[in-house]
């Protein structure tokens, strides 16, 4: 027995809900953590909204192109880059002084 079944679409808002739960949580713990590496993936969270609303605005506004597509895959780009650049730092920062805490790189500083 077939079952006849019906795609509904997913509206708008609950892609921008998705994306705004992420953005929120990557500013707290953001602004919450003292741990390198916690900060960093909180400016990720951030990120990974920023690209759902490019999908999403692309997807609902200009379904024929693709220019929300791309700037989602340049930031994307741009996102690996910042990640290896900054463990790189928390790796330094580990090694000098045996744990990834913010309050080391003001120690750094004087």
């Amino acid at each position: 027995m077939l079952v006849n079944t019906v795609q509904i679409p997913v509206p708008m808002i609950a892609y921008l809900i998705v994306s705004l739960i992420m953005m929120f949580a990557g500013v707290y713990g953001f602004l919450t953590r003292k741990n390198l590496i916690m900060i960093l993936i909180s400016i990720e969270l951030i990120l990974n909204a920023v690209d759902i609303n490019f999908a999403v605005f692309n997807r609902y506004l200009f379904p024929a192109q693709n220019e929300g597509l791309f700037f989602a895959f340049f930031t994307i780009a741009i996102a690996a880059c910042e990640t290896a650049v900054a463990i790189a730092i928390i790796i330094n920062v580990y090694r000098r002084f045996g744990n990834a805490e913010v309050d080391n790189i003001n120690t750094m500083q004087e």
